[in-house]
């Protein structure tokens, strides 16, 4: 069972306030805040619509079985089919459920802001990140979450050197953190003609993304340095003839975010500054976990650049999570989106839970 507690009555208590303030006259005078509310009502409804059809499914399971027992062995036999379907149906709403539990984190319902960046080795780590840009994007299409590319920084050859991508969805950001760190490849060279293994590595970073007012470090014009230039394409007509492309430093922090794929300066500026205020948000984020587990006495690795997951495609097939042993053979489907069983593996993780999906399918 799941170790995380649900207090129907409290959820139920804390649904009813939210209610009373989502039907404020002056609750859109302040815009930021009211999308806050609205989003916690919807995320709330739906939490407790989904427990209570869980509880009631739940008795009325209870009471077929009572019936069963007190039928003849006929009748238990066509009975028993029916109890195995629904409880093979409320163990997996169940599990649905439990996951969704885990993911009452601050900025877990947030959207989330996923940049890739190609690792040392030229084509091969930049193919691997565009890789890993096609199997979010239909991770996020199988999932209901519109996905959109902020900022691509295309390799000469092949692939991506850096891809930012908005991922807005149900629990976006909670789902998504779980894909921080490195991802190692290992596969025969498409571009070597010799075909001989080459080992490739990417970084995932995962941030919220940021709202009005929750972001302490205050953007002042005077600490953005913003630099336009032309766009680069692949010649002909993809060509910008204008400096439509925007690169703003943060000086303070020294963070740096560019955006070239909108043929508006406006628009690419208003990209570049979504991402910085999501990585100033997630800046305020580590050094207030770092406090924390400093006050802990945790050990605490410096960044996010640890690796978290192998893909090797020779000379055998497996995916393997290396911070909760989930794996599988099925590298086809993974590279294709299909990562529920990695998320779900490390959010379970996070609340002490042992993992059912760590045999290899």
């Amino acid at each position: 069972m799941c170790r995380c507690d649900f207090d129907l009555p409290a959820k139920e208590q804390t649904l009813a306030r939210l209610q009373k303030e989502a039907s404020a006259p002056d609750l859109w005078d302040d815009q930021a805040n009211a999308q806050r509310v609205m989003r916690d009502v919807a995320a709330l409804e739906s939490l407790i619509t989904t427990w209570t059809t869980l509880e009631t499914r739940s008795t009325d399971l209870e009471a077929l079985v009572a019936l069963a027992e007190e039928t003849d062995e006929e009748e238990q036999a066509e009975l028993s089919i029916d109890i195995a379907a629904e409880l093979d149906e409320l163990e997996g709403q169940y599990g649905r459920l439990e996951i969704s539990l885990t993911l009452g984190g601050e900025y877990d319902a947030r959207n989330a802001v996923l940049s890739l960046h190609a690792g040392a080795g030229g084509t091969e780590a930049q193919d691997w990140a565009e890789m890993m840009l096609r199997m979010y994007l239909r991770w996020g299409d199988a999932h209901d979450m519109k996905t959109e590319i902020l900022a691509i920084s295309s390799g000469e050859e092949a692939g991506v050197k850096s891809v930012d991508i908005r991922v807005a969805g149900s629990n976006a950001y909670g789902l998504m953190r779980s894909e921080r760190g490195v991802h190692r490849l290992v596969r025969l060279s498409p571009f070597d003609s010799s075909h001989s293994r080459h080992t490739s590595f990417a970084l995932v970073e995962v941030m919220p993304e940021a709202e009005a007012g929750d972001i302490s470090v205050e953007l002042n014009a005077a600490d953005l340095r913003v630099d336009t230039y032309r766009a680069s394409g692949n010649g002909g007509q993809n060509v910008q003839k204008n400096d439509t492309a925007v690169r703003i430093t943060h000086l303070p922090t020294g963070i740096v975010v560019t955006c070239q794929n909108e043929r508006s300066q406006n628009r690419n500026r208003e990209s570049a500054m979504r991402v910085l205020e999501s990585r100033l948000l997630e800046l305020e984020l580590e050094k207030h976990e770092a406090e924390r587990a400093a006050i802990r006495g945790d050990h605490v690795e410096a960044g996010w650049g640890n690796q978290i997951r192998s893909y090797v495609l020779h000379p055998y097939k497996m995916v393997k999570d290396l911070r909760t042993g989930v794996e599988t053979s099925d590298t086809s489907s993974v590279l294709d989106g299909e990562l529920d069983d990695f998320i779900t593996g490390y959010l379970r993780s996070q609340v002490g839970e042992p993992d059912e999906a760590k045999a290899a399918k």
